[in-house]
């Protein structure tokens, strides 16, 4: 292969970062499913091997696509009420997981602990606010996981446009009968569906950080 004939992301030095940035740029694009070592060395106009003078295999290969994309985690002022603050905290997650979909997937297939900086500092400003709330390291744990599985689920539906019924994005609710096949055996059914209809997914996410939220704030109340 001539220099000329070099794709435009491999002309310059090979470096660990441009080989992830490739991958990260494939995954974004096509989906995880996409990234394999051929086709990142593909894409920088190399040969597979010599991606393995940067990345030790595969697995090193996502675990620098998770550093990065986590890199680019904005974290938020700080906020003297700790309520403010992991609202800010859930918006940003949002914003991330909505800018790489398929990270999503990634975390959850992911085999190995996430220890780097980058992911820690991200769990900080979530975990901090909840400290600061009063609950207990067993209970911010909870909280965690709870609210990343409220994110994670509500990205990816968004992500896949899930939300909404057959005119998904139109944000005028449908007639019930045209809708649902019983109205009188489905009322309840026939009277939320075509709302079920409205894609607003801002709101929606609002909607359900307020819940959250609420419930936090229901339990540290409880303790008085």
């Amino acid at each position: 292969m001539t220099q000329a004939e070099l794709s435009p992301k491999i002309r310059g030095k090979l470096t660990r970062e441009r080989v992830i940035d490739a991958a990260l740029e494939l995954m974004d694009a096509q989906g995880l499913g996409a990234v394999t070592m051929r086709a990142v060395a593909r894409d920088l106009g190399v040969e597979a091997m010599s991606l393995y003078n940067h990345v030790h295999d595969k697995e090193d290969l996502m675990d620098g696509v998770i550093e990065r994309v986590m890199e680019g985690f904005r974290r938020p002022e700080p906020r003297e009420e700790w309520l403010e603050a992991a609202r800010d905290a859930g918006r940003e997650w949002r914003r991330l997981l909505k800018a790489h979909p398929s990270m999503i997937q990634l975390l959850a297939e992911h085999s190995k602990p996430m220890t780097t900086t980058a992911t820690l500092e991200c769990m900080e400003c979530a975990l901090s606010p909840m400290i600061r709330a009063g609950l207990t390291p067993r209970e911010a744990a909870d909280a965690f996981q709870t609210f990343g599985g409220y994110i994670f689920g509500f990205v990816l539906m968004e992500t896949r446009g899930t939300f909404g019924g057959p005119e998904s994005g139109d944000s005028t609710p449908g007639s019930p009968s045209a809708l649902v096949p019983d109205v009188g055996r489905l009322p309840n059914v026939a009277a939320v569906f075509p709302e079920m209809c409205v894609t607003e997914p801002d709101a929606q996410f609002e909607f359900g950080l307020d819940l959250l939220l609420a419930g936090l704030q229901a339990k540290v109340a409880g303790r008085g």
